[in-house]
C-alpha cells in the first residue's frame, strides 16, 4: 500500500480520517527533511551562542523570566512532559488519540518547531507500529495548546505514562520495547513543541465533521421517508423557490430531498388530496437542514486551515534567523467553531425528533397510533419517541457554548483561554446523540410506511426502506426496543448504505 507523505500544508479532513481508520503509513518527503533540519540548524545555533528564548533556555509559563543553564536543558524538557501530564477522566477514544498524533506530526514537519529530524522520525514509527497513549480526556483549557493531553500523548514518546498494546494497557516504556523501540531523550525545544498546540481539540473537529457530513445526508435521507410516512408534499422542494434565497445548503438539501422522492407512488396516491402545506418539521427541511450543511462548511475551512498550521510556541523563522514569541497555541478559531457546529448538529436533531412525534401520533400522521396495529396490549414506538426527546434535551444543555467561558491559569499569565477543548469533546457528544435520534426517526418512518402497501415509495427512499427492511423487520408485537433502535444505527452508519441510496437516487450533496 502506497505510503502518505505529510508536509504540512495540505491534509484535508477525509485524508485524516482515512490514514487512522485504514492504518495507512505514512512518512516525509526530501523536501520537508530539508526544512525540519534548517529550523533545527538555527535552534542549535542559538543555544551555542547562549540566546534567551522561551521555552529553551528559560522556564515555562509564569516562569518565563528563570534562565535555565545549558546543562540543564534537556532536563527542562522532560520534566516539560511530566509535570504537564496532569489529566483526569475517562480516556479519550484510541482513534481520538492515534488522530492528534497524526496532527502534531504534520504541524512539524512544516519546519517551524525547531525539532530534531530523529525525534519526527520516532514519531512516525510510533504512529505506524500502531501505539496509542492512554490520554485522559479532562485537563486542557485550550490555550497554550492542549497541554495536559499532548504531554499524555509526548510521555509515551519518552517512555513515560502508559500506552495500549492490542487490548492491553502498559506502561510506555513496554510498549515501546516490544515494537524494538527506546525511549526518546528530549533536546531543547523539543518538548515545548510536542505539548504546544491544538491537536486534542483539531482531532474531535477532524472525527466530528467527517460523521457530521454523512449525517447530513442522512437526515435528508430520513426525513424524505418521514415526508412518505406522513403523506407529505415535496412542493415546498422546488428549484423556484430556493433560488430566490439562494443559500447553498438550502438549494442543495431540496435537491436532495427531490431525488430522494422521485416517481414515489406514495406522493401521487394523495396529490389532490387538498392539503395546502406541510408542518414546519417538513416543509422547511431545506431551510434547516440546508444552514447546518453550510455551518459543516465552513467549519471544515476553519479545521483543514487548523491541522496544517505552526501551532506552538516560538515559531522559528530560519530563513530571516527569527524567533518569535506569540500565540498561534491559543485555540480561540477551533472553539469558536466547535461551539458553532454543535448548536447546528443539536438542531439537525431537534427538527428530527418534531417529525418522530408526528409520526407517532395517531392524531396528526393518519396512522395507527404510535405505530402499532395492536394499540393498548402493545405500546408500540411510543417509548422510542421519548428517547429521541430525551437526547435533543440532552443536547440542548450540551450546546451552551463553551467559548464564552474563560479562566485564568499561571498566575495570570495565561489570562484568557478559549476552552475550545471542552468544545470540542461536547460537540462529539451531541453528534453521538443525534446520530441516535435519526436512527429513531429512521425506524419510525419505515414502519410507518409499512402500513401504507402496497404504494411504492420513490426512487431514494424506496432503496433506504428497503436495505431497512433487509436487516430490520417491521415491528408487529411488542419487542426489546434498544435492540430495534441499534439494528437501525448497524445499517444506516455502516459504509454503503448512502452509497446504495445514491446510486438509485444520484449523488446527495
Amino acid at each position: 500500500m502506497k505510503k502518505i507523505l505529510l508536509n504540512g500544508e495540505n491534509l484535508t479532513v477525509s485524508q485524516a480520517k482515512e490514514i487512522v481508520d485504514k492504518n495507512l503509513e505514512i512518512g516525509i518527503s526530501n523536501s520537508t527533511i530539508t526544512k525540519i533540519k534548517t529550523s533545527r540548524n538555527v535552534i542549535e545555533k542559538w543555544i551555542k551562542n547562549d540566546e534567551v528564548i522561551y521555552g529553551v533556555t528559560t522556564g515555562f509559563g509564569e516562569f518565563k523570566d528563570v534562565k535555565i543553564p545549558q546543562k540543564d536543558i534537556e532536563k527542562l524538557q522532560h520534566n516539560l512532559i511530566i509535570s504537564h501530564s496532569a489529566g483526569v477522566g475517562e480516556p479519550l477514544p484510541r482513534n481520538i488519540v492515534r488522530l492528534m498524533l497524526l496532527l502534531r506530526i504534520n504541524s512539524l514537519v512544516k519546519g517551524y518547531s525547531g525539532v530534531r529530524l530523529e525525534l519526527v522520525k520516532q514519531l512516525i514509527k510510533i504512529f505506524n507500529f500502531g501505539i496509542t497513549a492512554y490520554i485522559p480526556s479532562q485537563g486542557s483549557v485550550g490555550s497554550s495548546g492542549d497541554l495536559a493531553p499532548l504531554s499524555h500523548l509526548a510521555g509515551v514518546v519518552i517512555g513515560e505514562g502508559y500506552a495500549y498494546f492490542g487490548n492491553e494497557l502498559l506502561p510506555a516504556k513496554h510498549v515501546l520495547a516490544e515494537h524494538g523501540l527506546r525511549p526518546f531523550k528530549l533536546s531543547a525545544k523539543e518538548g515545548l513543541a510536542l505539548i504546544n498546540g491544538t491537536q486534542m481539540m483539531s482531532a474531535f473537529g477532524v472525527e466530528v465533521l467527517y460523521r457530521a457530513k454523512r449525517l447530513s445526508k442522512l437526515a435528508d435521507i430520513s426525513g424524505a421517508l418521514s415526508i412518505e410516512a406522513l403523506k407529505g408534499t415535496d412542493t415546498a422542494f422546488s428549484d423556484k423557490l430556493q433560488r430566490v434565497r439562494p443559500h447553498t445548503g438550502q438549494i442543495n438539501t431540496a435537491a436532495n430531498l427531490r431525488r430522494l422522492l422521485k416517481n414515489s407512488k406514495i406522493r401521487l396516491s394523495h396529490i389532490d388530496c387538498g392539503k395546502v402545506q406541510d408542518a414546519y418539521s417538513l416543509r422547511c427541511m431545506p431551510q434547516v437542514h440546508g444552514a447546518v450543511k453550510d455551518t459543516i462548511e465552513y467549519v471544515n475551512k476553519v479545521i483543514e486551515t487548523e491541522i496544517n498550521s505552526a501551532t506552538d510556541n516560538p515559531l522559528i523563522f530560519a530563513k530571516s534567523n527569527e524567533h518569535i514569541e506569540g500565540g498561534n497555541f491559543h485555540g480561540e478559531p477551533v472553539a469558536l467553531v466547535m461551539d458553532f457546529l454543535k448548536i447546528a448538529l443539536s438542531e439537525l436533531g431537534n427538527i428530527s425528533e418534531r417529525r418522530t412525534a408526528r409520526l407517532v401520533d395517531g392524531s396528526l400522521s393518519g396512522l395507527p397510533r404510535f405505530l402499532t396495529a395492536k394499540g393498548g396490549l402493545n405500546s408500540g414506538l411510543m417509548i422510542a419517541q421519548y428517547t429521541a426527546a430525551s437526547l435533543v434535551s440532552e443536547n440542548k444543555v450540551l450546546s451552551h457554548p463553551a467559548s464564552v467561558d474563560s479562566i485564568p491559569t499561571s498566575a495570570n499569565q495565561e489570562d484568557h483561554n478559549s476552552l475550545g477543548s471542552i468544545a470540542a469533546r461536547k460537540c462529539f457528544e451531541v453528534l453521538n446523540n443525534t446520530e441516535k435520534i435519526i436512527a429513531i426517526e429512521i425506524l419510525c418512518s419505515c414502519q410507518g410506511i409499512d402500513f401504507l402497501k402496497p404504494l411504492k415509495c420513490g426512487k431514494g427512499t424506496g432503496t433506504a426502506y428497503a436495505e431497512i427492511r433487509r436487516n430490520v423487520k417491521h415491528i408487529d408485537e411488542d419487542i426489546l426496543m434498544s435492540e430495534h433502535i441499534n439494528a437501525v444505527c448497524d445499517v444506516i452508519f455502516r459504509e454503503g448504505f448512502i452509497e446504495s441510496v445514491e446510486k438509485s437516487a444520484g449523488k446527495l450533496s
